[in-house]
């Protein structure tokens, strides 16, 4: 072969997911502003799903006892660098130093995760769709960061890559009691002995969008959350309320600051310190219940 430029090869992340995410099977380019330079490339395939049988009928089927569980699709999303990481061996550097920076590689999975959230809530809005939700990297079945050619990563293939551990790295075991919380609220709330609280689902889903990037949206959540929070926890200690009292200001500020516009970086640090101390507040009655 005679000295043309060798083949330019591209970071990705690839998730694989046992539900449909939303969008259609295809290539999906992210920009950062309109008509700028691509940031990522999103590659979405369904794989190993067979054809239920009967699909497109108009009648119920009788259902028989032993029959088989549907088989569910995989779905998977490749969240691809549009800038180039270099020949395969500058690649395969960058993959090795990814692998042994167990943070590098988690930030590298969350970073993926976002991209692809913008997707989802792209088609949210799109296709009036509210089942397309969120996803996470410990919600995928498989997580893989790996290299390829440009022709590879565009159909889901790799040159190489390393496939991350099923639980978050660098996570340290929880105490035993707040690894049990979770099992024994489940059974208090099921058999109506606790309720849930709305708060609970509103602060999460403030969580949900500071984790996926959406400062407008969190500090719209946030400040409802909080409101909610307040009015349902009566039994705070005085110095816990008092601290989350005085957020009510920042909170209210960057709310009304969101209903203009993007926020700057430091009120979008006051929410997600905010969002935080709601989410002390939360853990803490819920071991109090342990």
């Amino acid at each position: 072969m005679s000295g043309g430029r060798p083949p330019q090869h591209f970071g990705f992340v690839q998730f694989e997911f046992a539900f449909a995410l939303g969008p259609a099977d295809g290539r999906y380019v992210t920009r950062s502003e309109a008509d700028g330079e691509p940031d990522r490339i999103v590659v979405l395939r369904t794989v190993g799903a067979a054809r239920r049988p009967g699909v497109g009928r108009r009648r119920p089927r009788r259902a028989e006892e032993g029959d088989e569980p549907a088989r569910v699709p995989t779905v998977r999303a490749t969240v691809i660098r549009a800038e180039g990481l270099g020949t395969a061996e500058e690649a395969s550097e960058w993959l090795d130093g990814l692998r042994r920076d167990r943070e590098r590689l988690t930030a590298e999975a969350d970073s993926a995760a976002r991209e692809l959230n913008a997707l989802l809530r792209a088609h949210r809005a799109a296709a009036a769709d509210p089942s397309a939700r969120d996803v996470a990297p410990a919600g995928a079945t498989a997580v893989r960061a790996g290299y390829g050619s440009g022709e590879q990563v565009a159909d889901g293939r790799f040159a190489a890559a390393y496939e991350l551990p099923p639980t978050p790295p660098g996570s340290s075991a929880r105490r035993r009691t707040e690894s049990l919380a979770p099992d024994e609220r489940l059974a208090a709330i099921l058999s109506r002995r606790e309720e849930v609280l709305a708060c609970e689902e509103l602060v999460l889903r403030a969580r949900g969008d500071v984790q996926a990037g959406r400062s407008r949206e969190a500090a719209l959540q946030a400040r409802i959350a909080l409101e909610s929070l307040l009015a349902e926890l009566d039994d705070m200690d005085p110095e816990r309320r008092a601290e989350l009292d005085a957020d009510r200001e920042a909170v209210g500020r960057a709310a009304n600051s969101a209903l203009r516009g993007d926020l700057d970086h430091g009120v979008q640090e006051d929410v997600t310190a905010a969002v935080g101390r709601m989410e002390a507040a939360l853990r803490v009655r819920r071991l109090r219940r342990v």
